[in-house]
C-alpha cells in the first residue's frame, strides 16, 4: 500500500513538472542573463512587447518564481514610466539601456501603489523580477543584462 501511494506521488510530480514545462511553453518564456560582480544568473522571462501585453504586465499573478521575470519592450527609448496597481507581487524593476546596461534599479515596489515609478532617463527596456532579487544578486546599475532583444 505504501509502495503504490509513493509511487502515485511520485507520477503527480512528475506530471506537475511536465505541466511547468508546458506552461513555460504556452506563455512563451525566454531565455535572459543577468550578469553583475557576484555571476551570472539565468532568467526564464515574459516578453510583454505590444501595448496590451505591456499594459497587463504582471498584474493579478499571486506568484512569481525567484529565476521568472517579464522583459517588457518598448520598442523605442523614451522615459518610462511604470506604476503597480493591481500587481499583487512586490518586484523590483531593472530599467535597461539599449545595451543591456542596467540604468536604475527601483528595489521592492510597493503592491497595489498608484504610485509612479520613473526610469529616471529615456530607456527602451524594463525588466521586473521577484523584490529582493536585486540585492540578493547584488546588482548595481551598471551591470547588464543579456538577451537576444538587447544590443551589445
Amino acid at each position: 500500500m505504501v509502495r503504490i501511494l509513493c509511487l502515485s506521488l511520485l507520477a503527480l510530480c512528475l506530471a506537475g513538472s511536465a505541466d511547468a514545462r508546458a506552461q513555460a511553453q504556452d506563455r512563451g518564456l525566454e531565455a535572459l542573463t543577468i550578469v553583475s560582480a557576484s555571476g551570472r544568473h539565468p532568467f526564464l522571462v515574459e516578453v510583454a512587447d505590444t501595448d496590451a501585453d505591456r499594459a497587463q504586465g504582471l498584474m493579478y499573478r499571486r506568484h512569481l518564481a525567484a529565476d521568472h521575470g517579464m522583459l517588457f519592450d518598448f520598442g523605442k527609448t523614451e522615459m518610462v514610466s511604470m506604476w503597480m496597481q493591481n500587481t499583487y507581487i512586490p518586484l523590483d524593476m531593472l530599467f535597461l539601456r539599449a545595451d543591456g546596461s542596467i540604468a536604475r534599479i527601483a528595489r521592492n515596489t510597493e503592491p497595489l501603489s498608484t504610485r509612479v515609478i520613473s526610469s529616471g532617463e529615456p530607456v527602451p527596456f524594463v525588466l521586473e523580477v521577484s523584490a529582493g532579487t536585486a540585492s540578493r544578486l547584488g546588482l548595481e546599475p551598471g551591470d547588464r543584462v543579456e538577451h537576444p532583444r538587447l544590443k551589445r
